[in-house]
């Protein structure tokens, strides 16, 4: 079964709509788990004045009766309240692209006389859509007992230090505070930065981690460069909007070490194969390892300024300042709720595709059968093998 969502909608036009096809049947959907995670979107100290006039609620539309999947596409339409104050009104023409936006390479690529239709459909609004994907299919991981949160681990030059707090306390602390961040002392510091970033008229970026425990061995492929596990989920992190760099793991201090210690070594307790490290993220040659998988994600400064940046009038063809488009000052607590949907798609993705079948029932006892790295689920043999006979005939 394949799993894949689509989503249309502008920033200040009537609604977002997302429909997921290839969800299982039988996964009981609760409405108030959904709220829970649209308003965790909406909410992180430097969000910008528009998430205090929208009040994201994603009604479901189709694929779910009586509080439980179908099977059928699942249907969601998030409205835009503040379309009321946009609807009939005439808007003047937008002619000044901001560096590092959509603006200028949209109007190119789509030949458009007037830059809005560029900058509302890549505005980050649309991942309020995305963001109610990642609820279902949190809702669907739970039942395989596979849990995903994320945190904020640095805003600008502050850097939090969560060495030694365990991961799943990570996340409990992380959404106890306004930063999404582990580090009690950071988050004053962040906060101080963000506050100095609006005084001076500016907008901050920084980075955050995403975790994944409970992923099961054997998620992902080799076979093909589109299935290999970390490609999916690297995509999918940067498909976010300002997202512009990530890795697996601890994977540029690992650029940095010899082979010898930048690996995790194998070792036997009992029958169960265990690493005393987790260098590799959770995810070996494509392919889940059974550890968690940890993600760090970049996240640039946004675009939209209230300091006016260098660019071009398209309209006159002079030299002009940036006019400023309502924004966040920081968004990076609130990218991490975004990040989690989007892995949390892609681990259900990969799952489906492990184990197959149209309905939850199906999957549950397949999942149970898994194999795991034991040595009573490995069968190699120390025979010797001739792969390829010498009077082997070309096809």
């Amino acid at each position: 079964m394949s799993l894949r969502f689509l989503s249309a909608g502008e920033s200040h036009g009537p609604a977002l709509c997302v429909i997921l096809e290839g969800f299982p049947a039988g996964v009981k959907i609760d409405p108030a788990f959904i709220a829970a995670e649209m308003k965790r979107r909406q909410v992180g100290f430097g969000a910008g004045p528009r998430m205090k006039l929208e009040n994201d609620r994603a009604r479901i539309l189709s694929g779910v009766m009586a509080g439980v999947s179908t099977g059928a596409p699942i249907s969601i339409l998030v409205e835009n309240e503040n379309h009321a104050k946009w609807k009939g009104k005439e808007i003047a023409a937008f002619s000044t692209p901001r560096p590092g936006h959509a603006d200028l390479t949209g109007a190119v690529k789509y030949g458009y006389s007037d830059l809005r239709p560029a900058l509302e459909r890549a505005s980050a609004r649309e991942t309020a859509a995305r963001t109610a994907v990642g609820a279902l299919c949190k809702s669907l991981l739970a039942h395989f007992d596979i849990q995903i949160g994320g945190y904020v681990r640095s805003i600008a030059e502050v850097e939090a230090r969560v060495e030694g707090i365990g991961l799943t306390e990570r996340l409990r602390i992380a959404e106890s505070n306004d930063l999404r961040c582990p580090d009690a002392l950071a988050v004053e510091q962040m906060r101080a930065r963000i506050r100095q970033g609006m005084e001076e008229r500016d907008t901050l970026g920084g980075t955050f981690e995403v975790v994944a425990l409970g992923v099961p061995v054997g998620l992902g492929s080799f076979s093909q460069w589109d299935k290999r596990l970390e490609a999916r989920l690297g995509a999918a992190l940067l498909s976010i909007p300002a997202i512009k760099g990530v890795e697996i793991g601890p994977a540029f201090t690992n650029s940095r070490l010899p082979g010898t210690l930048a690996h995790d070594a194998i070792q036997l307790n009992g029958e169960a194969l265990q690493r005393p490290t987790n260098r590799a993220g959770g995810i070996e040659g494509g392919i889940s390892n059974g550890q968690p998988i940890l993600l760090r994600a970049a996240m640039k400064p946004i675009a939209s300024t209230l300091t006016p940046q260098q660019t071009v009038d398209l309209a006159s063809g002079l030299p002009a300042a940036t006019v400023y488009e309502r924004s966040d000052f920081c968004p990076v607590p609130r990218a991490v709720v975004v990040a989690e949907a989007m892995t949390a798609f892609v681990l259900a993705e990969a799952l489906l595709e492990k184990l197959g079948g149209d309905s939850l029932a199906e999957m549950l006892p397949r999942f149970k059968a898994l194999p795991g790295a034991n040595l009573h689920d490995l069968h190699i043999r120390a025979d010797k093998n001739i792969y390829w006979p010498e009077d082997e005939e070309s096809v």
